[in-house]
């Protein structure tokens, strides 16, 4: 069933358009893999035209009527747990939402025609959206008459992004009560809608990537040490992983037999992403290269590569 509501303004603007597209799946259609791998158009004109929020503006221009105050509330709204979402090239990433709903007696949240979820976007609020998933439909248990706890996951699929999207995106919950209308043609007169904006924010990132190797292995006291590496990142414009450029990162060492790493000194990636410094040899340990992270991608360590000094 066609269920994404369509949600003319509880506010008196738009807020939710509803019936677009199915709650199951991200809010723009999901463009096979070997489509965006064959071509740039995904990424292209054409691609910007699937990126771009028309579900919302065309159903709400041909929608007549508004949709009446639901009586309900969100509280207690999680997404990943509190955690940064980061999204490679080619994953599906499932993100677990979680929200208290409360609402009045009268309101049959388990009805068929009911829905909840949580919408995660990138935009000044959630009806100014840029661009947005939504979870599926909630799944509820009551905790008393009026209350329940929601569980309910949202599928973001990086062949939908592009590298724009990294950045700040927020969160906001949303109920549609269609109370036996029909989605697809619905009087909306007879529809009732929550929506709670926004409940969270977070950042969407392009997923990283560290190495390290240090060598030569085994090598003599005080002999010199070179460790290379790359830093990498996801982009999202054509789903490969490139060089992260000019970005600080530290070389850190843990000598053996010790769990704390200490940082040595911070190099810069050079245009490629490359990483390169020498080091002089004192003792058994890993080396590791270690980023900090940036507003767009995670902090990411890479596994520390041991040397044995002789």
């Amino acid at each position: 069933m066609r269920i994404r509501a369509t949600v003319a303004a509880v506010t008196g603007a738009l807020a939710l358009s509803a019936l677009a597209v199915p709650v199951a799946q991200a809010a723009e259609p999901k463009v096979p893999a070997d489509i965006a791998a064959a071509s740039k158009v995904v990424h292209g004109a054409a691609g910007k035209a699937v990126h771009a929020d028309s579900g919302r503006s065309a159903f709400a221009a041909a929608a007549e009527g508004e949709p009446y105050v639901l009586d309900a509330t969100f509280s207690s709204v999680k997404v990943n747990n509190g955690k940064n979402i980061a999204v490679g090239t080619t994953n599906l990433v499932k993100v677990p939402v979680s929200f208290k709903l409360t609402h009045a007696k009268d309101v049959d949240i388990h009805a068929a025609d009911f829905f909840a979820g949580v919408e995660l976007y990138r935009g000044a609020s959630f009806d100014e959206s840029i661009f947005f998933f939504d979870s599926n439909d909630a799944s509820c248990t009551d905790s008393s008459p009026t209350v329940a706890n929601c569980k309910a996951t949202v599928e973001i699929d990086p062949f939908a992004l592009l590298n724009e999207d990294a950045g700040s995106w927020k969160a906001a919950a949303f109920a549609v009560a269609f109370n036996g209308e029909d989605p697809e043609n619905p009087n909306l007169e007879n529809v009732g809608v929550a929506v709670t904006d926004p409940t969270n924010s977070f950042k969407l990132q392009r997923y990283s990537k560290l190495t390290v190797n240090a060598s030569p292995e085994p090598v003599k006291k005080g002999k010199t040490i070179t460790v290379t590496g790359k830093l990498s990142r996801a982009n999202w414009d054509d789903n490969k992983y490139h060089g992260y450029t000019n970005q600080p990162v530290k070389l850190q060492f843990r000598k053996k037999g010790t769990d704390t790493y200490t940082t040595l000194k911070t190099i810069k990636s050079n245009s490629t992403g490359e990483l390169k410094t020498t080091v002089k040899a004192s003792t058994d340990g890993y080396f590791r290269y270690s980023f900090a992270g940036t507003t767009t991608t995670p902090a990411v360590n890479a596994a520390g590569d041991f040397v044995d000094v002789r």
